[in-house]
């Protein structure tokens, strides 16, 4: 072999070399994470995760960050203030998967949660510290009325998430289903209104209406299908669509079978 050749194969073995150390050196996760991590949660940790996995969309204080740019290794960064958001939001947003985003394009949803709950505990601890927001709710389901939950989630929520729960579509976004959300995060997500959800204050839902809503909304996984098959359970829609494809078989056979004695 040429010592050309010797010298463009030492360089190609370099190259992917390095590619490879750069590949071991990004995080699994998609998480960036401090060396060593306390085994309990700390307000230190927190910082550190925040300053990691945050900042570069929410600010380096919080502040927010309205017009989108560029940040550490070329990521592009935009997104809302987190002061005086408190405990509720950050909580909502870490336990659900909707945050971190992996593109400030996308829409939040319900997705893996890549945050270990010490982690979580720690970055709801720091963003809560940001200012004198909500803390993480309280919620009672046991204390609420099945009935009362079904007549304030009709008025408030069945509009968008569908009567029993199963999530559907609006303009511009996903609605998504209530069956995975545990109760202090259907809470959660009515009191700070996540993406283009209203948010619903106690003047609006009381706390005792906040348990009965939660407690219809888990009623809603185990339903007594007393009328027959539920369809998925998703509301009139399919069952309309049932009905109006029986009537169209029996009408069809109906005139098959009269048209057939006219002839004859």
């Amino acid at each position: 072999m040429s010592p050309d050749r010797r010298m463009v194969a030492v360089l190609a073995v370099a190259v992917l070399a390095g590619f490879a150390g750069l590949a071991r050196a990004q995080p699994q996760s998609g998480i960036v994470r401090p060396t060593t991590e306390p085994s309990s949660p700390n307000a230190q940790l927190g910082a550190e995760l925040y300053a990691g996995n945050c900042a570069s969309c929410h600010g380096i204080g919080g502040d927010g960050i309205p017009v989108p740019r560029r940040g550490a290794g070329g990521i592009a960064g935009a997104g809302p203030a987190l002061r005086d958001v408190g405990a509720e939001a950050a909580d909502f947003y870490l336990r659900t998967g909707y945050m971190p985003l992996s593109s400030i394009h996308d829409e939040p949803g319900r997705d893996r949660v890549l945050l270990t709950d010490t982690e979580i505990r720690s970055l709801v601890s720091y963003v809560a510290s940001l200012g004198t927001g909500p803390p993480v709710p309280v919620v009672r389901p046991q204390a609420g009325s099945i009935a009362d939950g079904l007549h304030e989630f009709a008025e408030h929520c069945a509009g968008c998430h569908s009567i029993v729960g199963q999530g559907g579509f609006v303009t511009g976004a996903r609605v998504p289903a209530l069956q995975n959300a545990t109760a202090t995060q259907i809470a959660e997500a009515i009191r700070i209104g996540p993406y283009l959800m209203p948010s619903f204050s106690r003047r609006q839902i009381s706390d005792a209406e906040l348990n009965s809503i939660v407690a219809y909304v888990l009623s809603t996984r185990h339903p007594d299908n007393r009328g027959g098959w539920g369809i998925g359970n998703v509301g009139p829609v399919p069952e309309g669509v049932i009905t109006w494809l029986v009537a169209a078989v029996a009408i069809v056979l109906f005139c098959m079978v009269l048209g057939a004695r006219l002839r004859a």
